[in-house]
């Protein structure tokens, strides 16, 4: 009897400390949320607005979509507590003033293409494309696994901004013509527009480049002022009505197989953003460079189909032609990167860069 009585006891000695321990450990708990309770809550990131003028008319396809895109994915991931207002190309300042606008705050940022900073660093230009150049895809690699994006926040920087690739778009048309291009003898005495690099090269060849707003393209083949040019991807070629002139579509766009787009603001600007702020902004570029690679493909496959049921007459390039423009952009190439120690520095490291994915390509694909 005295041995039951005592295991009784010790049974309910042991719940007791049990209870006792969960008590406490229970009041040490609430003692700590209380004290977390009584200290102040973090404070939410500043919301921000950015005034931001893109260089594409917002409705055109892919490049213009590209705006209203990078626009709607930042304000989602970041709650709607970063937004972007979007100012249309010439709100402020003509595109190819964009930079000066932003550096003087008539704006605060820019969605535009490098190819209007290369007025001022015209390494720049080797982000905009290049004769013969790197795929959207070896852009990339190049960006974000190479030194590109370096190179790229460099170059910015020295002009006062923070730029960040902020979309990457695939090979342009060739370009429309009012007469065949059988050889490059037929570029003599022809009035073209050709942008960047481009340009240099037809005039090897003794065409004369009309440098042409893009908004004035369409009346200046309309009324006989220009011979040919090329604009943009058969998407956005068809949204500005090329079709209704009777020329001759040629392909490829040996010109600009791929290009960057930017977004930038001052850097002071750029500085004074929370880091949480930054990095939304970043991961918004990002997403919209791999929306521009997905929608791009598919959208030209739309535009073509629409050009063929129109009756335009798609031409492509001789092979003859595009040896002798290969090598005439070799040589332009050349001759820019011996006269600008910034363009040779960006040219060289892209060349090696591109020598290692096209080895490992040619590998890799049948």
């Amino acid at each position: 009897m005295m041995r039951n009585r005592t295991a009784t006891l010790a049974r309910v000695a042991a719940r007791y400390f049990v209870a006792l321990f969960f008590l406490l450990a229970a009041g040490e708990g609430m003692a700590q949320g209380s004290s977390a309770a009584a200290q102040p809550p973090a404070a939410a990131p500043a919301a921000v607005r950015i005034r931001m003028q893109t260089a594409f008319n917002p409705v055109l396809s892919v490049i213009g979509e590209a705006t209203r895109q990078f626009a709607g994915t930042l304000r989602t991931i970041s709650g709607g507590t970063v937004s972007i207002k979007i100012l249309e190309a010439g709100w402020a300042a003509a595109t190819p003033d964009l930079l000066d606008a932003v550096n003087d705050g008539a704006v605060d940022a820019a969605f535009t293409s490098p190819i209007y900073a290369a007025a001022k660093i015209p390494a720049l230009a080797l982000y905009a494309g290049i004769p013969f150049g790197p795929s959207a895809s070896d852009y990339l690699s190049w960006l974000y696994d190479g030194d590109g994006g370096r190179l790229h926040r460099e170059l910015y920087a020295r002009l006062g901004m923070h730029a960040i690739p902020c979309g990457l778009l695939g090979p342009e048309a060739g370009g429309w013509f009012r007469n065949e291009i059988n050889s490059v003898a037929d570029f003599k005495g022809l009035r073209l527009r050709y942008n960047g690099l481009g340009g240099k090269i037809v005039e090897k060849f003794g065409a004369t480049n009309v440098p042409t707003p893009p908004g004035e393209l369409f009346f200046k083949l309309q009324q006989g002022k220009l011979d040919g040019t090329e604009f943009s991807m058969p998407s956005v070629d068809r949204a500005i009505g090329f079709d209704k002139l009777g020329l001759l579509y040629y392909f490829p766009g040996w010109h600009q197989p791929a290009a960057v787009l930017d977004f930038y603001m001052k850097k002071e600007k750029w500085d004074a953003l929370e880091l949480v702020r930054r990095a939304q902004i970043e991961t918004a570029c990002r997403s919209t460079i791999a929306w521009t690679l997905a929608r791009a493909p598919a959208e030209q496959v739309r535009a073509m189909e629409y050009f063929r049921n129109a009756g335009v007459t798609i031409r492509t390039w001789k092979p003859e032609i595009l040896d002798a423009l290969r090598e005439a952009a070799a040589n332009a190439i050349a001759e820019e990167a011996q006269h600008d120690p910034d363009y040779k520095v960006v040219w060289e490291n892209l060349s090696a860069f591109l020598e290692g994915v096209r080895g490992w390509s040619r590998l890799g694909h049948q």
